[in-house]
């Protein structure tokens, strides 16, 4: 049976589902991660929920349909669960080299900026420079994924370009980033820094404290 992790790593290697095969259906990875990701004309739903009950909500050859507010709204009620945004999601490949940017990495584990990716994400690690903050860490089916933030002082200098380029040199693996298409000024700052447009992806988390 395949799982979310196959289908991530073929896409991490260049080799996508096939378009208009689809949805492909697939146990979640852990008890955290359940969503939607939309390929090009193919979509995969990862969710612990009867087949059958997935695909009665959905209507044929509505290749749009898994990622429109019906049926997310249909997940969110019967899995207890929120959608928090429908992301961009893109991907890089690794650097050599050392970072374009010198970076101080956070150790402090009750740091704020820690404590909130661990919600989301195991193995953080999270580095700083003067006006921004880097995140990696594993998330969705244990891909490698990776933030940042910009404080707004100084934002307008590239210097959100620089954190995503100078992550790709801080890991060996694919890099994934999940971005709010709303944010232009994000999606710049990833596309300029080699980050390949993959698809779409709308997480469902369980509803916050």
């Amino acid at each position: 049976m395949i799982t979310l992790p196959d289908v991530l790593t073929a896409a991490a290697g260049g080799q996508m589902p096939r378009p208009g095969a689809g949805p492909t259906i697939v146990p979640q990875p852990s008890a955290r991660d359940a969503g939607v990701i939309a390929f090009t004309a193919h979509n995969v739903i990862f969710a612990d929920l009867d087949e059958d009950w997935i695909r009665s909500r959905l209507p044929d050859g509505d290749l749009s349909a898994p990622l429109n507010p019906p049926f997310l709204k249909d997940l969110e009620e019967r899995m207890g669960r929120q959608v928090t945004n429908i992301d961009m999601l893109a991907l890089a490949t690794p650097c050599a080299g050392h970072p374009p940017i010198e970076l101080t990495e956070v150790t402090d584990r009750d740091h704020p900026r820690v404590e909130r990716a661990r919600r989301y994400r195991d193995d953080v690690r999270v580095w700083t420079c003067p006006g921004g903050l880097l995140v990696i860490g594993r998330g969705v089916a244990g891909r490698w994924e990776v933030a940042i933030e910009v404080d707004p002082a100084v934002r307008g200098h590239g210097l959100g370009r620089t954190l995503a380029r100078a992550a790709r040199h801080l890991t060996v693996h694919p890099l994934w980033a999940q971005i709010a298409p709303g944010n232009a000024a994000s999606v710049r700052a990833f596309l300029s820094a080699g980050y390949v447009p993959i698809g779409a992806e709308a997480l469902l988390v369980p509803p916050s404290p």
